[in-house]
């Protein structure tokens, strides 16, 4: 009975007030946590913690991606084996479209394919030629394995589809002059616009207006048959004859290609009244009469062009020189260096008159761009203009020389090859961006006679304006044998594409974009790499280490545990 006793003396009684006390802090928890999902999904942020912002998309992006109306589906041929710099871009290419995808929802889709392994070979040929409609190239990429050298196939692009509509994205977009490494650098950066400009294209939005203007021997008909086919991709283009309209119609960006006729004083002001009501125009001026097929056995004289166009431009802030500009870091000329068997030996030989750019000033519109091509350039001057910002966009090389008028341009040049010490005269801005409130050429001058007097401006509003030395550069090469037009920016005697189409789409794309998607292509990534050196010396520690280490801190956890038990129970 004593037993009995002492047994239920000995009962665990349940404290209640403290099992209250406990499920109450677990309501409360519980409260929180439901209130902190409540308040996230109202107020949805996410935080990129990297230094460069990587994971980060730009608000337009965002913008973008909310206003979809139906499902987007990409799919991306950047899969299978790839190297190791490849498989970089191929992960930034996965993490910007999962960040697409928080903020598209439901409404975006997104698929990896192998095109090696899933399309038949015998169908692979058609399959690549779809693909390069598209604008997609494959390239070939070289992998050390096993002590050999093996090259592999990769299709680094995508195909956006929307609404029965499809747009190919070319990834692999960065400097080629630049190192493997870097270039891959440069298209990850670029990963973000590149894919949100695709889908902007099909969204079917309003399409902004660019206007050609004609009358004043501007380029036209097949010499801009590749301008045209890359513009009508991505606006409205309408072609505006200057001296039969009282004024430049209601278009977004005016383009002047090369012209070659003089500019009358109406001319001028119609151009002048167009900016001065905020309208944004791209200047492709050539300053000097000079082309390839005017250059005879004795060579030709470069003149400059009566465009009346000098003191317009002055007055806005740029000068064009009337000079050109050699570099010697240049494409080439087919030249006859003489005969065998009748037979005339042609040889490429470099042609400093015609400049290979890949250098860039500091803005979205050309940064990790690959080289331009262009032909017979001058150099521009700054001039002091208040309220007006000038930003250069396009230099030559270190090399380069600049050649007063006049001058006689001979074809036997290029006999010679190209010295580094006569070109010294260093690198000259063929590109300027102009941003700002511009002054009107007319200030405090008579009008003429079209002028209408209560509309004239002579200050204008915030605009902006392009001024490229070279006219050339819309201009695309024609296919000598069938007189067929080749797309912009493709050399036929070196059969690479520049990207002359490139600058053309981005600057576009900045004068008229008002969501600001240009700002994507700012975005850095800094490049990290391991000392190479010290990686092959040190190889054999780190495998040991990566092997025996994790093994090592599991016993000495253990270990440790142990003693923490053994300590708190042998007290009792």
């Amino acid at each position: 009975m004593q037993t009995v006793k002492k047994q239920q003396s000995n009962k665990i009684v349940p404290d209640r007030k403290a099992m209250w006390k406990d499920l109450s802090k677990l309501g409360i928890g519980l409260a929180i946590l439901i209130a902190i999902n409540v308040v996230a999904q109202q107020y949805f942020f996410r935080l990129d913690l990297t230094e460069e912002k990587r994971y980060s998309i730009t608000a337009a992006t965002k913008s973008l991606l909310k206003e979809l109306e139906d499902k987007v589906e990409v799919i991306i041929y950047l899969d299978g084996e790839v190297n190791a710099g490849f498989q970089r871009l191929e992960r930034s290419v996965e993490e910007t479209l999962e960040e697409f995808n928080v903020y598209a929802g439901d409404e975006l889709r997104v698929r990896y394919v192998d095109p090696l392994t899933t399309v038949a070979k015998e169908e692979q040929q058609a399959f690549f030629a779809r693909l390069a409609d598209f604008g997609i190239e494959p390239t070939y990429v070289y992998d050390e394995e096993d002590g050999q050298r093996r090259q592999k196939l990769i299709v680094p692009g995508a195909i956006i589809n929307y609404q029965g509509k499809q747009a190919g994205v070319m990834l692999l977009n960065g400097d080629r002059a630049a190192g493997s490494e870097e270039a891959l650098n440069q298209s990850i950066e670029n990963v973000e616009y590149e894919l949100a400009k695709g889908i902007r294209k099909l969204m079917g939005t309003q399409k902004k207006k660019v206007g050609l203007l004609k009358g004043h021997g501007e380029l036209e008909g097949v010499d801009i048959a590749g301008l045209l086919n890359v513009l009508t991709e991505y606006y409205d283009v309408s072609e505006i004859n200057l001296p039969e309209v009282t004024s430049i119609p209601d278009v977004d960006v005016v383009m002047i290609n090369k012209p070659s006729d003089h500019f009358d004083k109406d001319a001028q002001y119609k151009i002048d009244q167009y900016i001065m009501s905020g309208g944004k125009v791209m200047f492709f001026i050539d300053p000097l009469r000079i082309e390839m097929d005017s250059i005879g056995e004795n060579g030709s004289i470069a003149f400059p062009y009566d465009l009346n166009l000098d003191d317009q431009l002055f007055r806005y802030g740029v000068r064009i020189n009337k000079t050109l500009v050699q570099d010697i870091k240049s494409g080439v000329y087919p030249f006859v260096v003489g005969e065998v068997g009748g037979q005339p030996q042609i040889v490429s030989l470099p042609w400093p008159f015609f400049p290979i750019v890949n250098k860039y000033g500091e803005h979205p519109v050309v940064k990790n761009m690959d080289a331009n091509f262009l032909r017979f350039t001058s150099e521009i001057d700054t001039v002091a203009t208040a309220g007006v910002k000038k930003t250069p966009l396009i230099f030559t090389s270190q090399y380069s020389k600049v050649l007063q008028t006049p001058m006689i341009v001979d074809l036997n040049q290029l006999r010679q090859a190209p010295q580094p010490e006569n070109f010294t005269s260093g690198s000259q801005v063929i590109a300027y961006l102009l941003e700002g409130s511009f002054t009107s050429l007319f200030k405090n001058r008579i009008l003429p006679d079209i002028a209408n007097q209560s509309s004239y401006k002579d200050e204008s509003v915030p605009t902006k304006l392009v001024v490229v030395a070279d006219g050339d550069l819309i201009r695309n090469d024609i296919n000598r044998s069938n007189g067929n037009p080749l797309p912009l920016g493709y050399d036929p005697i070196t059969e690479r594409t520049y990207a002359n189409k490139d600058f053309v789409v981005n600057t576009l794309s900045y004068l008229t974009d008002e969501s600001g998607l240009i700002n994507a292509r700012k975005k850095e990534i800094q490049i990290r790499p391991l000392d190479q050196v010290k990686v092959q010396q040190s190889a054999l520690f780190y495998q040991i280490l990566n092997l025996v280490g994790p093994i090592l801190l599991i016993i000495i956890f253990g270990l440790f545990k142990a003693y923490l038990r053994k300590r708190k129970y042998s007290r009792y």
